[in-house]
């Protein structure tokens, strides 16, 4: 048995093409292959900003399902809720009271959502704060050794490793320190109208930039020919990342489905307009088996709510003597 990997995904928004090639066609791939990987709809995550209760669980729903359409195989790998396995967050207490106020204030991700929120005129939740002390759970409770992340979820993982090391020098030896892993990814998708962001899920509109797994293949068409070229581009189609991420992104799409080299795949045409055709059927024919098998599953409730069941169940059964352990080692009754 190889590594334990963990790794999630949290529902704030609908499942994007970047979400795809630059982290779940890895899970299917390589991770359920090469460990005992579980892989997690961190739902609980969702709830540190504003909400609507109903598209939560609808989109929580949404993303384990498809997690099951791209190809993870609930006979090789576990899939989960995390809310359906109490001990992330009998856990997560049990992780704030070993970090440390300035810890937690120092987290990236925290200093720009509250800065949002607080442009918003919106108050901001104590759990946006503790969310690393819920991330490190997540992990920890497990046993990881490996956590496949991208670069933006990087500061977490030091955190957790830190939070480790702490509570076992504290307290005994109880979890084990886990590392993060930065697995090479197909394509770092950028949004298709702005090319100097990532193409991201969060947010309540359904944004023009940003392809989506389940969008319809006319829409991805659409989206793709409409995507933003550089200005400046009598040269014609050249793989330059810095001065024209827009062709860029388009190459680094096209060679994630293709296998090609971006650079070499460039010296193939002569227009934008033959690049966004052949880049906007890439995408339509790579996504199609997993809009396929989406579909079917969606309509077997009953399939995907067993498999939950069943990862859920399993999950707990590698979590609760870890995290018990922790309850007696900081000294609270058994």
């Amino acid at each position: 048995m190889g590594p334990r990997i963990f790794s999630g995904v949290q529902p704030t928004g609908h499942l994007t093409l970047g979400n795809y090639l630059g982290a779940v066609r890895r899970w299917v791939e390589v991770d359920q292959l090469r460990g005992d990987a579980l892989f997690c709809v961190v739902d609980l995550h969702a709830l540190t900003v504003e909400h609507d209760p109903a598209r939560v669980r609808r989109l929580s729903r949404q993303a384990a399902t498809l997690l099951l359409a791209a190809g993870l195989d609930p006979e090789r790998c576990t899939v989960f809720v995390q809310s359906h396995v109490d001990e992330h967050v009998r856990l997560s207490y049990l992780m704030e009271c070993t970090a440390s106020d300035g810890e937690m204030r120092r987290m990236i991700q925290y200093k720009e959502k509250s800065a949002e929120a607080a442009r918003r005129g919106e108050s901001v939740r104590v759990s946006l704060l503790t969310y690393p002390a819920l991330m490190a759970a997540d992990i920890l409770a497990y046993g990881t050794q490996e956590v496949p992340v991208g670069a933006d979820q990087t500061q977490h993982v030091e955190l957790t490793r830190d939070l480790a090391v702490r509570f076992n020098q504290r307290y005994g030896e109880t979890f084990v320190v886990p590392r993060a892993t930065h697995p090479e990814v197909a394509a770092r998708v950028m949004d298709l109208q702005d090319p100097t962001s990532k193409m991201g899920k969060s947010g309540q509109g359904r944004k023009t930039g940003v392809v989506y797994l389940l969008d319809e293949p006319e829409v991805v068409r659409k989206k793709v020919m409409r995507a933003v070229t550089d200005e400046g581009g009598d040269g014609g189609v050249v793989y330059e990342r810095g001065a024209r991420p827009g062709v860029a992104n388009l190459l680094d799409v096209l060679a994630a489905f293709s296998g090609g080299e971006p650079a070499r795949l460039a010296e193939g045409y002569a227009s934008y307009g033959a690049l966004k055709r052949d880049v906007a059927e890439a995408v339509v024919e790579g996504l199609r088996p997993v809009r396929e098998r989406h579909a079917e599953l969606a309509a077997d409730r009953g399939y995907v709510d067993a498999v939950l069941r069943g990862g859920a169940e399993r999950a707990r059964g590698m979590a609760r003597p870890r995290v018990d352990a922790a309850y007696r080692a900081v000294g609270l009754m058994g």
